[in-house]
């Protein structure tokens, strides 16, 4: 309904939600289920939202406001943190097992810059320029959602005079929006659009690294722009820079390690090998990629102990 807004009709909607009825119910029991048993910890048994909330409320109980807003933030995190970080991480894992330069680029700078695996946090974490790069530019190639986010002026506007898009007049009640990954790939904007170059966000033309910051939008812009945008930065530098503190990667051998890449006769704009596969259903779906892991000396053991 995201990519054909006309068709969110009562008509079209009802059916959809019965049909779906079912795998909602059995979500939200799920959920409710991963809440209650949290609830039956005690309240700093995790270092979570949960005892994050309860820290500011220590002296009060837990009545059915409070448990109204975990449950509201429960399902917006439910469904907005999960895909979107693994289609990215997913992508990164994909081009760097592909990139041998770009993968040695990488590791060097996470195992020069920390000196143990609790080093990597925080401030630290913060001054790997690479790896930001890399992320960027995972993003840029396979942004988690792909699709157009639709954007319709509001009723309240439509007396504040003519909306004007780039010298177009657009009308009231018009849906206007662009695909991420469109614009993205749009040359104009990033040269070479289907090179995984994590180097581009290194670009000394400052006029031309604007340009392409401005139209760099995996987390959408303005007001209606991902709320958990910081978070899911620092979810994937800490995944990527964890690994690569313990384990080396590469692509599997034959057939597997083609997993969620392009080849010919998977239609058009799919026949590239070197690009990571998506399937836009709102938030992007993939397959892939798989990878063969190697542990790194001994760094690894120390994760023996935290089964």
């Amino acid at each position: 309904m995201m990519q054909c807004p006309s068709l969110a009709q009562p008509w079209i909607l009802w059916p959809l939600k019965l049909l779906t009825l079912r795998q909602q119910q059995k979500g939200v029991a799920k959920l409710g289920k991963l809440i209650q048993q949290r609830l039956n910890q005690d309240k700093h048994a995790q270092h979570d939202l949960y005892s994050i909330a309860t820290k500011q409320i220590e002296t009060q109980d837990i009545d059915e406001a409070f448990l109204k807003e975990i449950w509201a933030e429960a399902v917006f995190f439910y469904a907005a943190g999960g895909d979107t970080t693994a289609t990215v991480l997913s992508a990164l894992f994909f081009y760097l097992s592909r990139d041998p330069d770009c993968y040695q680029k990488l590791a060097h700078e996470i195992r020069s810059t920390f000196a143990s695996s609790a080093d990597i946090q925080g401030n630290a974490l913060s001054t790997c320029r690479y790896l930001r790069a890399c992320i960027d530019e995972a993003l840029r190639m396979s942004p988690p959602v792909s699709g157009t986010l639709w954007r319709e002026l509001p009723r309240s506007e439509y007396n504040n005079g003519p909306f004007v898009i780039d010298g177009h007049v657009i009308p009231p009640g018009t849906q206007v929006g662009v695909s991420a990954y469109a614009l993205h790939h749009n040359e104009d904007y990033f040269p070479e659009p289907f090179q995984f170059r994590p180097e581009r966000w290194f670009e000394k033309d400052r006029v031309h690294l604007e340009k392409m910051h401005d139209a760099f939008c995996p987390f959408s812009i303005g007001y209606r722009g991902c709320a958990g945008k910081a978070m899911a930065y620092l979810e994937a530098e800490l995944v990527m820079a964890k690994t690569l503190w313990y384990f080396g990667f590469e692509k599997a051998l034959g057939k597997e390690g083609e997993t969620g890449a392009g080849a010919p006769g998977m239609g058009s704009g799919r026949e590239r090998r070197g690009e990571f596969q998506l399937y836009d259903i709102v938030s992007s779906t993939h397959s892939g990629p798989t990878l063969l892991f190697q542990t790194r000396d001994e760094y690894w053991r120390e994760l023996e102990g935290k089964h």
